[in-house]
């Protein structure tokens, strides 16, 4: 495969069709939490079902990105990349006209299969689109733009909510058809050295196994009524899955990977920051908008100041991590994100969104944009020469199956710090019984999720220093 496989003018062409379906991806996940309030009226979802409707996104992606990305290289990137993209904005669109919380756990499903082929694709197809000497700055760009579209996706979530009456919600949607159109456009015919790789194989077994333990796990913690073979039958999953990627001669997660300690002892941290973040994230809206007087809109105002700080800081947070190490800085900000949970849990009976929870969600923002680029710097600085993309791809799912583990995992503890009384936990009410209920329920949330990002802190400690 030559370095670049695209003549030098279609470079930013390509450059901007990545950023335009990477950030499909991006904002997926907290844009639908912004408009889940909505939809669960509008659907007439319970809690359970409005877990699946983010685990389906989460349960798909996290267990396929790793063939996504095997399949890039044995079919062609740009192929399958594209091939993604058509996926993702099919199932936009079955999100936008479903009339049933199935129809719309199905769709998300889709759109979770789309992501795991076009989001590792985005990156690649920078990667070998430009040659050595320019990749930095091209990633730097990709990099800056994403964040920047995923900082303005809630905020238009929001504004369609808010403004866009019962059809709102299916606006945020249905935006991604344009965007996805644009970027299929934008890459056609683009890269004609993108010929693939014929004898790479892709571990379509792994990935069903992955996938039925995965799902099956959701399952047992979503349902307290589910049979008591259902865990049983996600642990056998697992650990199937684990056994063929030993031996398989082509496995989707290399485990001789796992031999380094930085490397897996940063996908801990990975797993148990992010199991943090997906948690509060997810169950902030509900709350908000449900029982404390919040527009989908002003909910906004939670989410943008972390992609706007992780943008800000993770440039001089990278700089410091090659001066002291990525494990310092992890640490630090990880507990700043502890801090700021436990901040809203303290506070969350109170309901009170713009003196309270504003200030401590831009305090986690902080943390996260502390720690987010040493955390991507000590995963790659674990990985072996020409592994770091497997690497990458390993991080990326641990930390999309982290967020699938929290959402199932911590809507139990919404369900049951809530209680048995009417409405229910994220569904719309004013009696003062619901009030307390809703905080009650969010501050538990709140308070595991600052349990869990104290624990990233102390074990970011214990990533080792690079050899200099």
């Amino acid at each position: 495969m030559p370095v670049s496989f695209c003549a030098d003018t279609d470079r930013r062409v390509i450059l901007w069709a990545a950023i335009l379906a990477s950030s499909m991806g991006f904002i997926d996940s907290s844009v639908t939490s912004i408009a889940l309030p909505a939809m669960r009226e509008a659907l007439g979802a319970s809690l359970p079902q409005a877990q699946w409707i983010n685990a389906a996104y989460l349960l798909a992606v996290s267990s396929l990105v790793l063939v996504g990305g095997a399949m890039g290289d044995r079919f062609g990137i740009a192929r399958i990349f594209s091939l993604g993209i058509l996926v993702f904005v099919a199932g936009s669109l079955a999100c936008a006209v479903a009339v049933t919380p199935e129809q719309m756990i199905a769709a998300r499903a889709v759109k979770g299969v789309g992501a795991a082929m076009m989001v590792p694709g985005s990156m690649a197809m920078v990667s070998r689109a430009f040659p050595r000497a320019e990749r930095g700055r091209a990633l730097g760009l990709w990099a800056a733009a994403s964040t920047l579209t995923t900082a303005m996706g809630p905020v238009l979530g929001g504004m369609f909510v808010t403004w866009g009456g019962e059809i709102g919600w299916r606006l945020v949607f249905a935006l991604n058809l344009p965007l996805g159109l644009a970027a299929l456009a934008l890459v056609r015919g683009r890269t004609p050295g993108d010929v693939g790789k014929p004898g790479v194989r892709v571990d379509l077994a792994g990935a069903g196994l992955a996938t039925l333990g995965l799902g099956l796990m959701a399952w047992a913690l979503t349902e307290a009524a589910a049979p008591v073979w259902v865990p049983l039958a996600a642990l056998a999953s697992l650990a199937a899955f684990l056994a063929w990627e030993a031996v398989t001669p082509a496995p989707m997660l290399r485990l001789g990977l796992f031999r380094n300690r930085t490397l897996s002892v940063t996908n801990i941290v990975t797993f148990v920051l992010y199991f943090a973040l997906n948690g509060v994230m997810f169950y902030l809206p509900m709350a908000a908008v449900t029982a404390w007087g919040v527009t989908a809109l002003e909910v906004t105002a939670a989410f943008l100041p972390i992609s706007v700080l992780i943008g800000v800081l993770s440039a001089p947070a990278g700089r410091m991590a090659d001066r002291w190490g990525a494990g310092p800085l992890m640490a630090a900000g990880s507990a700043l994100v502890a801090l700021a949970y436990a901040g809203l849990w303290h506070f969350a009976p109170d309901g009170r969104f713009w003196a309270h929870v504003v200030p401590f969600t831009a305090l986690a923002g902080v943390g996260l944009g502390l720690t987010v680029a040493p955390l991507t710097a000590a995963a790659m600085q674990g990985a072996e020469d020409g592994e770091q993309g497997a690497a990458s791809g390993i991080n990326n799912a641990v930390a999309r199956v982290a967020g699938l583990v929290a959402v199932v995992l911590l809507g139990r503890v919404a369900a049951a710090a809530y209680g048995p009384g009417a409405p229910g936990f994220g569904l719309p009410g004013e009696t003062p019984e619901h009030l307390a209920a809703t905080g009650a329920a969010f501050g538990s949330v709140a308070l595991v999720a600052s349990g869990m990002a104290a624990l990233a802190a102390v074990l970011a400690l214990f990533v080792a220093r690079p050899v200099r």
